[in-house]
């Protein structure tokens, strides 16, 4: 089953209604609802995101509907895993992290690396297709890599390619600014490229953007969680496993709290940080081996764990099953078409 966070389409139904569409009935069409869209480290289907996106573009009357999208948008849309991306000490090792972890944001998209002369690519591939070739698609994420890479590189950026295998359209309702002078159509692979020397950068780190970010999350967890603070720490927690940097710190930190306030409001709701941990890390290890492709030792790292014999020791305390017998018995199986 291929899934993607709903947050890859922040801005979506803003932008919809700009073109005088109902976003509304254009998510019923795929199976999908604007609460989907309210939490946007909830998954959802890659495939029928990938036709909604189509079917969008098309309704809107825009070619580029997904540049258009992606111009508009903010943090969320790669969530935890963009933030983390920004955090490593080289553009080398952010490239290295994003291959690792880009199951934290989709399963089904894969990121190559290749070499052209005095150029990286990374080029981006599905393991599903739909009657268009994925054009929308391919723009999305095209669009949400070089976002991501020009934030990185600030000033540099001029040097920064994106690559759509589509023609370039006859003509477009609103091309992004952004994007203009950037985009290669017609190209052998759809992603981005840049000079093979921003590799050995340290990725620019917009203190602005970090504090949008945290607003933005804070925000987010008082809509989805108001006034349930255990709710609102399982949610950053499960955002903050795979970093591996997953404490009482970090957790405070993201709720604008001291850890000490902090722990005094969990004690004073008859819990504690550490149970808030364990039941996070049994969901979200009971999601990963029912419905995702990560392997039992990623599943283990993604967790946090150093050690998968420790993760596969701890989810038998937890199920009184070993993480490979439970996945044996409730891993989703799509049904034959």
């Amino acid at each position: 089953m291929f899934l993607i966070r709903s947050g890859a389409i922040e801005g979506y139904e803003q932008l919809v209604s700009q073109y005088g569409q109902n976003p509304t009935t254009l998510l019923q069409q795929f199976g999908f609802s604007s609460a989907q869209l309210r939490d946007p480290n909830t998954y959802v289907s890659y495939t029928r995101l990938a036709d909604l996106l189509d079917a969008t573009a098309l309704a809107c009357g825009d070619p580029v509907f997904c540049l258009s999208l992606c111009a508009h948008q903010g943090p969320l849309a790669l969530g935890e895993i963009g933030l983390s991306i920004r955090q490593q000490p080289t553009l080398a090792d952010a490239l290295v992290y994003s291959r690792q972890h880009i199951s934290l944001h989709a399963y089904g998209v894969h990121v190559q690396q290749a070499t052209r002369g005095d150029t990286l690519e990374l080029q981006l591939s599905f393991d599903f297709s739909n009657a268009s070739g994925l054009v929308q698609l391919m723009q999305l994420s095209a669009g949400q890599a070089f976002n991501l890479l020009s934030q990185m590189v600030g000033s540099a950026a001029s040097s920064l390619k994106l690559h759509l295998p589509q023609a370039a359209p006859a003509q477009a309702l609103k091309m992004p600014a952004r994007y203009e002078g950037h985009i290669l159509y017609q190209s052998e692979f759809g992603g981005i490229s840049f000079p093979l020397i921003w590799l050995s950068r340290k990725p620019q780190l917009d203190e602005e953007l970090l504090r949008e970010h945290f607003q933005q999350r804070i925000q987010l967890l008082e809509t989805i969680y108001p006034g349930n603070l255990q709710a609102q720490v399982c949610h950053i927690i499960g955002n903050l496993l795979p970093s591996g940097e997953c404490n009482i710190e970090r957790v405070a930190a993201a709720l604008n709290l001291h850890p000490r306030v902090l722990q005094k409001k969990l004690q004073a709701e008859k819990t504690t940080f550490r149970e808030l941990l364990q039941k996070t890390r049994l969901e979200v290890a009971q999601r990963n081996l029912q419905h995702g492709q990560l392997s039992i030792t990623d599943l283990a790292l993604n967790l946090g764990y150093a050690d998968v014999a420790i993760f596969s020791r701890n989810f038998k305390s937890w199920t009184g099953q070993s993480p490979r017998d439970w996945k044996a018995r409730y891993q989703y199986v799509p049904p034959n078409k």
